[in-house]
């Protein structure tokens, strides 16, 4: 079973090397957030390319589930995933995304078991509430992969903060279809975007995550919310003072 791939992205068994596959992946991560080259300062050397290999990973799942108006490419993409995330649990792998991660002692494995849950998140939710517990699963998968992959110990708060990333994640890929039924209701098609950017930012959460890669992508994602748009990147200066404060940040704060 093939993984189909969006865009021009390089399938797992094309002709192109593995390093320039894995470089195409990093590419459409960072084409979506400019700013990581200001941010990714403050993450440690040796953790910069994991980081960078772990970000574009979480985004293909997220474009998996959510992308484009038809569910079922985006469930063949899930369910090639799941196979391939336990595999890497084996020592295989297939995707140029395995060439940096599939190595690193993490659950891979219980990732893709929370896979099928992240599926069903397709689904619009009713509210910020149920849209929070649709993700608890698949955040509580990211978080362990997040302390084992930069050796932190899991904070309480870090499935709480990896589902406020991923929310916002889903608003800058989707705009209004992202909100939830109460927020359309309330809000009409066309204020909906904005009224659920307004409630994420609201509600953000208070604790900072364990680990400095996960404070610096919940910063921005935040920046940008407080921006007034989730998906336009922000400006050199902000993007460096939102990375600077979300990094000194500590774990518990």
């Amino acid at each position: 079973m093939s993984e189909p791939h969006a865009g021009d992205a390089h399938t797992p068994t094309g002709s192109a090397a593995p390093d320039d596959a894995l470089a195409s992946f990093i590419g459409k991560w960072r084409a979506r957030w400019p700013e990581w080259a200001l941010a990714e300062t403050f993450v440690p050397p040796a953790q910069r390319e994991t980081a960078l290999a772990w970000a574009a990973l979480q985004q293909e799942l997220g474009d998996a589930a959510w992308g484009g108006r038809d569910a079922r490419p985006g469930e063949l993409k899930l369910g090639w995933w799941l196979e391939e995330l336990q595999g890497w649990s084996q020592g295989r792998r297939r995707h140029p995304l395995g060439q940096a991660l599939q190595r690193r002692p993490a659950p891979w494995a219980a990732l893709a078991a929370a896979l099928p849950g992240l599926a069903e998140t397709r689904e619009r939710p009713l509210d910020r509430a149920e849209a929070g517990a649709q993700l608890n699963g698949f955040a509580a998968a990211i978080a362990a992969i997040d302390a084992a992959l930069f050796g932190a110990e899991p904070g309480s708060g870090d499935a709480a903060v990896v589902a406020a990333y991923l929310l916002h994640a889903r608003l800058a890929l989707e705009g209004e279809r992202a909100a939830p039924l109460g927020v359309l209701a309330r809000s009409g098609e066309a204020g909906a975007a904005a009224a659920w950017a307004e409630e994420l930012r609201a509600h953000w959460p208070a604790e900072a995550a364990a680990t400095v890669p996960r404070r610096l992508w919940a910063g921005l994602a935040l920046a940008r919310l407080r921006a007034d748009d989730a998906a336009r990147p922000l400006s050199p200066w902000r993007a460096l003072w939102s990375a600077w404060r979300a990094a000194r940040r500590r774990s518990g704060t």
